[in-house]
């Protein structure tokens, strides 16, 4: 015994079952499809955020890599503290399990650990200076090397 079914022509699929295909759910998520490509077609361009790149950067270090989730420390009431903005802190929380772990993140205002070479090749390559690795949670990003350079513009803007 096969597992498979043969193909059916349309003319023999039952009308119930073509009915199920023009439900209201179906009809709006074609809609929504068909809108979708309209947008992507329409030649619409993300506007850039600046020319500058200290401007880039810092929507970079703070809209996209969200540094300062762990390297700036926070108020008593949750906000982040302005006077120490990028100038580490211990992490608010930890892994469930065992691992390699860093219960601090380093401050990064000025890339006081950094040449702006091994800044560069960390922020596209993900690896330190001698190839090490970061601990956990610090990501290996991979940014572009424009990206990479207005990350640095920014943080080395800070000191």
């Amino acid at each position: 015994m096969s597992c498979y079914q043969p193909l059916q022509a349309v003319d023999s699929i039952p009308h119930s079952n073509i009915m199920k295909l023009s439900s209201p759910s179906i009809r709006v998520a074609l809609a929504a499809l068909f809108f979708l490509v309209l947008v992507l077609m329409s030649g619409c361009k993300p506007q850039s955020v600046s020319a500058d790149p200290v401007v880039r950067g810092a929507h970079l270090v703070t809209k996209v890599a969200m540094c300062q989730d762990c390297h700036s420390p926070r108020l008593a009431d949750g906000q982040f503290d302005p006077e120490n903005w990028l100038a580490g802190s211990p992490l608010g929380f930890q892994p469930l399990m065992e691992m390699p772990w860093s219960p601090v993140a380093p401050p990064i205002a000025g890339l006081p650990t950094l040449t702006d070479e091994e800044a560069f090749t960390f922020l596209t390559t993900g690896a330190l200076p001698e190839g090490r690795r970061p601990l956990p949670p610090m990501p290996e990003y991979r940014f572009a090397p424009d990206e990479a350079n207005d990350v640095i513009a920014y943080l080395k803007s800070l000191e």
